[in-house]
């Protein structure tokens, strides 16, 4: 009897997609975005923020005798409105911690600290926040802490700096911010995150050239999209995946498709209502952009209308779309229907 055996055969060599190298400069800079979020704290929340101005803890106590910090506002056994607070003690017991050696900005100490998760006596949840101790060696579960206030408070988590370890506490001192006897706060919360953004190639060269005076759009090759021109410019169609082939040099004249007549107010508004934000369609492009028509009324805008774009002075330019201030009527005879109806 004999045997033979058949040598496995070598896996095939996966493909090895190449990307060309990049025939623009590629920008990155730092994107950051924020706005506060404003709002009501109800009428639960409300009675614990205004005990933290008060230098005071206070807790909810459920259905079940349970005291909840921070209060909660429905209990938890049967959904039913919370309807009794209590005060709880400013000092507790680390149930559990982490370690952050390296303080963010809006966090609340700007050396090594930890996280803890606090059972205040006279409450049977816990609450997060800060402790301060030099090491990890120095916080442990089962470590007696207690709160160090600020002296001006306003009714937020953080009017507690920190827990630091003892088991006794000092009175809050006197609050040096103005009283309110509102019942209800509204409360300004921040929200941000920063990042730091690459454009695309196509990107880069668009924004390069708008600081330099000069629009940039992308042509489609093929596909459903062959020879529709972008601005600003595409890398591939949208419609079916096919690639851009070429960049197009625009004029910066053009027609309003649609618009909206802005008359409503707001915060950080730069310019004053009524003005109009338009979709331009540049001419020998194919899909429109948003911008301002200025330098008119408000109500002579119309659809078809021809305008021009309003550049900012060569030394105020920026790589952004800011670099046109906005667009302006040029006076030249409306163009026709046909022209704009597909974006309507």
């Amino acid at each position: 009897m004999s045997t033979s055996t058949t040598a496995p055969r070598p896996a095939p060599a996966s493909p090895v997609a190449e990307v060309p190298a990049p025939q623009s400069e590629i920008l990155s800079a730092p994107l950051k975005n924020s706005f506060d979020y404003t709002r009501s704290l109800g009428p639960v929340l409300s009675q614990f923020a205004l005990a933290l101005r008060d230098g005071r803890i206070i807790g909810s106590k459920s259905s079940d005798g349970t005291v909840s910090v921070p209060p909660r506002e429905f209990d938890p056994i049967g959904g039913a409105k919370t309807t009794e607070l209590v005060d709880v003690a400013s000092v507790g017991t680390v149930l559990t911690w982490s370690w952050q050696p390296h303080p963010l900005t809006p966090q609340p100490l700007d050396k090594p600290f930890a996280w803890a998760l606090i059972t205040l006596d006279g409450a049977d949840t816990a609450m997060l926040h800060a402790v301060a101790v030099d090491s990890p060696a120095d916080i442990s579960t089962g470590l007696r802490v207690h709160a160090v206030w600020k002296a001006a408070r306003i009714g937020r988590i953080d009017d507690i700096a920190y827990f630091a370890p003892g088991d006794t506490s000092d009175a809050a001192p006197a609050n040096e911010a103005e009283n309110s006897d509102d019942e209800l706060i509204v409360m300004p919360t921040p929200i941000s995150t920063e990042i730091i953004h690459s454009a695309t190639e196509e990107e880069s060269w668009y924004l390069e050239g708008l600081k330099a005076g000069k629009l940039y759009g992308s042509r489609i090759g093929s596909g459903v999209d062959a020879g529709r021109v972008y601005f600003p410019p595409k890398a591939v169609s949208p419609s079916d995946g096919s690639a851009a082939v070429e960049r197009v040099e625009l004029a910066d004249t053009g027609i309003v498709t649609t618009f909206c007549i802005v008359n409503v107010p707001f915060q950080g508004q730069r310019i004053k209502p009524p003005y109009v934000a338009a979709y331009v369609l540049l001419d020998g492009t194919d899909i429109p952009f948003l911008h301002l028509i200025l330098d008119c009324e408000a109500a002579d805008v119309r659809m078809g209308m021809r305008v021009q774009a309003v550049w900012q002075p060569e030394e105020e330019r920026e790589l952004s779309m800011g670099s046109i201030s906005h667009f302006r009527p040029t006076g030249e005879p409306d163009a026709e229907y046909e022209s704009y109806r597909e974006f309507l």
